[in-house]
């Protein structure tokens, strides 16, 4: 008999969480909570719901365990534990900058602290908390974050008889357009912005009609304009990221969107193996001034489950 077969394959429970921050004094105090079930203090996290893609998993258990609303940041990393015999628990975790919202003990969690990243180390009740901590703790904060998207899918060029610039979305580019909102919406995008083209904007769309808001039209963020004049498009890019309160998001193409990337990385010293971005797949770009933090690719909208 083959490996293979006497192998039983290992069932991943996915969940995703944040280390959730407000600044005081100048520095982070990070929120640490109690779990009266397990007598724990650890980080808010939680399961994947079915539909859920993890950065809106992340969002909706910090909300349900702490009170408060948050937009995401950066990505620390993924824990992994084992649950039992063939199953594993795999954690994602955020930075997540705290806005509104006030604790009130709940049915998972009891009491809340915020406290400055060495005493939360100290106070966690698990070294894979401490290490997320760890990670957090070394990363420098950004001023600003930028959502950086290509387009849904558009159908086949070739099959499209018009104006390039106005070939629409097909039926799955809708659907990922759709799915977009909440994994957007977790990173706490308020401005919209996009290359002129149809497809682009309709990338948006829905988001923009959720938010009651007007996508603002970039000449300078197309493919033929990033060939044209890459400067001038990372210039721009940069300029969106850091005018206007809130997070931006920005639909462009699959030549301009690893172009800008690269040449952010680059000028930062961030190395970034892959930039090939597939359709409604993102980057979160943090940025101090005009320097690139991080760059986080998120390869697609559709849920985990």
């Amino acid at each position: 008999m083959s490996r293979a077969a006497t192998t039983a394959k290992v069932r991943i429970v996915h969940a995703a969480g944040a280390i959730v921050y407000r600044m005081q004094d100048g520095e982070p105090r990070c929120a640490v909570v109690h779990r009266a079930r397990y007598d724990d203090w650890s980080l808010p996290k939680g399961k994947v719901d079915p539909g859920e893609s993890l950065p809106t998993t992340a969002v909706r258990e910090i909300a349900e365990e702490t009170g408060v609303t948050c937009s995401l940041e950066s990505l620390i990393g993924t824990t992994a534990y084992p649950l039992k015999e063939n199953t594993r628990k795999e954690v994602t975790y955020w930075s997540a900058r705290a806005h509104d919202g006030e604790f009130a003990p709940n049915s998972e969690v009891d009491r809340l602290k915020w406290l400055p990243v060495d005493e939360a180390k100290d106070l966690v009740s698990y070294a894979l908390d401490r290490k997320i901590l760890t990670r957090f703790a070394d990363a420098p904060m950004p001023d600003s974050v930028l959502l950086l998207v290509r387009h849904a899918k558009a159908g086949s060029r070739r099959e499209w008889s018009g104006d390039d610039a106005l070939r629409p979305l097909d039926k799955s580019g809708r659907a990922q357009a759709e799915m977009l909102v909440p994994m957007l919406r977790s990173f706490g995008a308020t401005r919209l912005h996009s290359a002129p083209r149809v497809r682009c904007e309709q990338t948006l769309s829905p988001l923009a009609d959720e938010l009651g808001t007007e996508i603002s039209i970039e000449p300078a963020l197309s493919d033929e304009a990033f060939l044209d004049s890459p400067d001038a498009a990372v210039s721009r890019l940069v300029e969106i990221a850091r005018s206007g309160d809130g997070v931006a998001a920005v639909s462009s193409q699959g030549t301009a969107i690893p172009g800008m990337v690269e040449r952010l990385a680059a000028a930062s010293g961030i190395r970034i193996d892959e930039t090939h971005t597939k359709k409604a797949g993102a980057w979160g770009l943090g940025f101090a001034g005009d320097t690139l933090l991080f760059a986080d690719y998120y390869r697609s909208p559709l849920p985990v489950l």
